[in-house]
């Protein structure tokens, strides 16, 4: 296994198809139609664009098992230390660690790139997510009812929020 920084040339088609399963399998995302892979190369322009990282773990024959980034939270300035993150792992390599590697990737680099707050949407179904976020440290900091509608049904999003000791002199404007 090993740790990467994706690109689009070469991680682009994965990424999609491990986005893809999950919007038609579950409530990871709250998108209904699969993604194309035109729609990847904005995203990537605007990770790049934001300095925001990109980072996967590769099977030893080069294959993407997982990936995880994170973006801005909200537009507005006073936002600048706060990121919000996502992690999704293949539906063949769940189980196997890869989230809680990815996590601390993320972790280490937005504690390195000064930021104060990692926060991450999940839907409250989601066990798995909520458990990986809880045993590092992540706070529940809320839940917004009935913010979603996939599947024939209402779906509720709580926030998780990790603080770091970053930025060491923190400023306005």
């Amino acid at each position: 296994m090993n740790i990467v920084a994706c690109s689009h040339d070469r991680h682009a088609q994965a990424i999609l198809d491990i986005l893809n399963e999950a919007i038609a399998t579950s409530t990871a995302l709250y998108d209904y139609e699969p993604r194309s892979l035109e729609s990847m190369r904005k995203w990537f322009d605007a990770k790049e664009a934001g300095r925001y990282p990109v980072i996967g773990v590769e099977a030893e024959d080069g294959t993407l098992m997982a990936f995880a980034s994170y973006g801005m939270f909200r537009a507005w300035p006073a936002y600048k230390y706060s990121v919000e993150h996502s992690v999704y792992v293949h539906a063949e390599h769940r189980r196997k660690g890869l989230g809680v590697t990815l996590m601390r990737e993320l972790i280490a680099a937005a504690r390195a790139q000064g930021y104060h707050t990692l926060i991450g949407a999940i839907d409250s179904s989601n066990e798995v997510s909520i458990g990986l976020h809880e045993r590092l440290g992540f706070q529940r900091g809320g839940t917004i009812r009935q913010a979603g509608f996939k599947f024939g049904r209402w779906l509720d999003l709580v926030w998780y929020q990790l603080l770091l000791d970053t930025p060491a002199h923190p400023q306005d404007g």
